[in-house]
C-alpha cells in the first residue's frame, strides 16, 4: 500500500468503490451472472471468510452488511451491493467505514481489496471488464 493511501487514511475513515474511482483497484467489478445468482455466490463466499461477520442480508435490494474488528480494536462496517445491470450481468460495489473518530490509516482500503481479491478468485470465470 502506498504512502499516499496512509496519509489519506489519517483524515478519512471510509472508502468505497465506483465506476469513477481514480484508483483502478477501487473500480466496480462486473460479472456475467444474473443478479440473483451473483448475490447467492457473493453471500456464500463472504460468509466463509474468517474475521468477517455477516450482520444483514437484503436479497431484494442486493445488499449485504458485514462487520470486521481490526487488530487495534476498531470496528469496520462494510456494505456490499450487488446490482443487476441486465438479465445476464451484475455489478458489485463496496463501501467500508470505520466507527469512531479520526482516520483509519488505510484499513478500509485494505479491507475492500481483500474482499475483492477473494470474490475475484471465486467468480473468476464470470468476471468481465467494464
Amino acid at each position: 500500500m502506498s504512502l499516499k493511501r496512509v496519509l489519506i487514511g489519517i483524515v478519512r475513515s471510509y472508502d468505497g468503490t465506483s465506476d469513477r474511482a481514480k484508483d483502478p483497484k477501487l473500480k466496480t467489478r462486473y460479472y456475467n451472472l444474473s443478479k440473483e445468482k451473483c448475490f447467492e455466490e457473493v453471500s456464500s463466499t463472504l460468509k466463509k471468510i474468517p474475521g468477517y461477520k455477516v450482520l444483514h442480508e437484503v436479497k431484494s435490494v442486493g445488499e449485504i452488511t458485514l462487520e470486521k474488528k481490526t487488530s487495534f480494536g476498531r470496528t469496520l462496517d462494510i456494505t456490499v451491493s450487488v446490482l443487476g445491470i441486465n438479465p445476464v450481468r451484475s455489478a458489485v460495489d463496496m463501501y467500508s467505514a470505520s466507527r469512531g473518530s479520526l482516520g483509519d490509516l488505510g484499513a478500509n482500503y485494505r479491507v475492500i481489496l481483500n474482499l475483492f481479491s477473494v470474490l475475484d478468485k471465486k467468480l473468476s470465470k464470470y468476471k468481465v471488464e467494464a
